[in-house]
């Protein structure tokens, strides 16, 4: 059974991946989201069979069972995406500390075991995506957590690029820009006081995000960046010191110190 895993499945870039990966002849996705009546609905407007996993992945007994359920089909896994993530706008005051850790939960501890546990499963050949941001190339003030909980998941999936190149896998970490016609924002803005990071200018299309992520996969590239901004943002951020470019993201953005 040839099948893909996808994270975060619900909505934004998880739920595009699925309409992506729909023309791949695959046996069967695997979605993974917390809401089972928008995977149901997904199910329904694609052509390959989705495996609907309804759960929350900050949850351990989660992952074991997600483990269980690859030892019990042995099915060849051709890609994993690990899409699910989420950030919170605000000063270290504003935010609850569970919430913090629930980020890291899901951003880091969730995509690291799932893909371990997924590498076994996986032909040469078979790609992981983790979906990185380009807030992964410097820290972040008022998204302290998430910028760094990114700039975990580049370093290991760039690591992980380099131990799995022997074995045919490819492994690539996307880093765009914000993308429009998704939830981040909204969500991330929901805290006590948001109002730290007031725009978010030159949002990205999500259907050139995806292209370009899936031609990066396919290529192996070690990092993508799909776009002017978020190419630049990692140029700059190889080049100049994290004081400078925090300054230069809290006027780009109208950060309120």
């Amino acid at each position: 059974m040839l099948i893909a895993i996808i994270t975060g499945a619900s909505s934004g870039l998880g739920r595009e991946y699925v309409h992506a990966l729909d023309r791949e002849g695959l046996d069967e996705i695997w979605v993974i989201a917390r809401r089972k009546e928008r995977l149901q609905e997904l199910a329904e407007k694609t052509i390959t069979p989705l495996r609907i996993l309804a759960c929350d992945l900050t949850e351990p007994a989660v992952l074991h069972a997600i483990s269980a359920e690859l030892e019990k089909n042995h099915p060849i896994v051709n890609y994993l995406i690990n899409a699910a993530g989420f950030g919170k706008i605000g000063s270290f005051a504003d935010i609850p500390t569970e919430e913090l850790c629930a980020m890291i939960d899901l951003n880091c501890r969730a995509a690291v075991a799932l893909t371990q546990m997924s590498i076994p499963y996986m032909p040469p050949t078979g790609g992981i995506l983790n979906l990185c941001s380009c807030a992964a190339f410097q820290p972040i003030p008022f998204l302290n957590v998430y910028a760094a909980s990114k700039a975990f998941l580049l370093h290991y999936t760039r690591a992980l690029h380099a131990e799995l190149l022997p074995k045919g896998i490819h492994v690539t970490a996307l880093c765009p820009y914000w993308i429009e016609s998704t939830e981040f924002i909204s969500h991330a803005k929901d805290t006590k006081n948001s109002s730290y990071i007031e725009k978010f200018p030159f949002p990205q299309d999500i259907a050139l995000v995806i292209r370009r992520s899936l031609e990066g996969l396919e290529k192996n590239a070690e990092v993508v960046t799909p776009g002017i901004i978020p190419f630049l943002h990692r140029a700059l951020a190889g080049l100049l010191p994290h004081s400078i470019m925090m300054r230069a993201s809290a006027r780009f953005h109208a950060m309120k110190s």
